[in-house]
């Protein structure tokens, strides 16, 4: 679990699904735009099954995903680590909000202390936030959250299996760091 402000990121569990599928059906205008799975349909049985996703990809290393909770237990969203280049000590961060929360600065917070852990914990030296062209909010918290403008990748990402430009931003630690 990470304490951010008054929010707590923690792994999913179980009884999550049905405030996560509620999230994810109120937000279907505003994630949904740019993530396929974020659908009017989505089910608790959906939900489950990401967590089972999120839950052997941590045993595996292979991603840290975590739920965004209120302090009274409020489900807000989801962010995580993903797509690790063990190799060349990288990862991607990605986040979501439902849409009752959202430009209450729960996204930059998150990004801000997901960095700090791949920093910290993970021992990575690059962190990258890739956002679709037109996704103005994502490109808003990349930017408050510090992020270093980079590039606009061709075809980066697929949003609705569409091939899409993106931005691409980055953390990146000081070389001197190991000298």
């Amino acid at each position: 679990m990470i304490q951010v402000g008054e929010f707590l990121l923690r792994p999913y569990d179980g009884s999550d699904a049905s405030a996560m599928s509620a999230g994810v059906r109120e937000s279907t205008e505003t994630v949904g735009r740019w993530m396929s799975w974020a659908r009017a349909d989505f089910s608790d049985d959906d939900a489950l099954l990401w967590f089972e996703h999120c839950n052997q990809a941590r045993a595996t290393g292979e991603a840290h995903e975590f739920g965004i909770f209120a302090r009274d237990g409020g489900f807000v969203g989801g962010c995580g680590l993903n797509q690790f280049s063990q190799q060349n000590k990288f990862c991607n961060l990605g986040y979501w909000v439902r849409q009752s929360q959202q430009r209450k600065g729960v996204a930059v917070a998150v990004t801000c202390a997901l960095r700090d852990l791949a920093w910290s914990s993970l021992t990575l030296w690059r962190v990258e936030i890739v956002v679709a062209t037109g996704n103005t909010p994502s490109l808003g918290v990349a930017r408050k959250a510090g992020a270093s403008y980079e590039c606009l990748a061709r075809n980066r990402l697929q949003v609705h299996g569409k091939p899409t430009d993106a931005h691409v931003f980055s953390f990146a630690r000081d070389h001197s760091e190991v000298l």
